[in-house]
């Protein structure tokens, strides 16, 4: 009986490394599936029917003129498909590999519903910005320093005008977005050091 209090009380430490490994991995999975996590809370459910292009990339590969290595201004996003129904737009740019919780480069709110473009360096007329990860408002041009990374620009088409003022900040900013998308569409591309 003694053996078997102690070995309840004390599990063996492997057991525990396990345990612990097994809870992160399915946390690392669940936040990559858009089930846990940052920006990647859009309910399951919004259809991922836009189209989303830019000029400003070559091959899937965004130009250092958007990059930390250029002049930093945002590039130039075009959409298509945004459905009936559609109140506003917002665009979200985020590093999808950032450390257990996505870094927020960029978000848009309140673009006009009949607005398909974002031009480089130019926010349309009513739209505002939040605040990124870094904690300004606006761009935070990407800048790898070891290896590419890939970005996204994710167009979500929403049901609603936000209620958020500029500089909003980005857990408010993302939260409002995520409730009210009715659909999607996204481009990756990525940026070298």
């Amino acid at each position: 009986m003694n053996r078997l209090k102690g070995a309840l009380a004390r599990p063996r430490a492997g057991h525990v490394t396990r345990a612990v490994a097994a809870c992160c991995g399915i946390c690392l999975v669940l936040s990559g599936c858009g089930l846990v996590g940052g920006p990647k809370t859009v309910q399951a459910d919004v259809p991922d029917e836009m189209t989303v292009t830019s000029p400003d990339f070559s091959q899937g590969v965004i130009g250092s003129a958007f990059t930390c290595h250029g002049s930093g201004k945002y590039p130039g996003i075009h959409w298509s498909g945004a459905p009936q129904g559609t109140k506003s737009l917002a665009v979200v740019m985020d590093d999808s590999a950032a450390p257990i919780t996505p870094y927020i480069y960029w978000i848009v709110f309140d673009i006009g519903p009949l607005t398909t473009n974002i031009q480089a360096g130019q926010i349309p007329a009513g739209a505002r910005q939040a605040r990124n990860s870094k904690g300004t408002i606006g761009y935070d041009p990407p800048c790898p320093v070891n290896q590419s990374h890939w970005y996204r620009f994710t167009v979500y088409a929403l049901g609603s005008k936000l209620t958020l003022q500029s500089g909003a900040s980005v857990k408010s900013a993302w939260s409002a977005i995520a409730q009210a998308a009715i659909a999607r569409g996204r481009l990756t591309a990525k940026a070298s050091p």
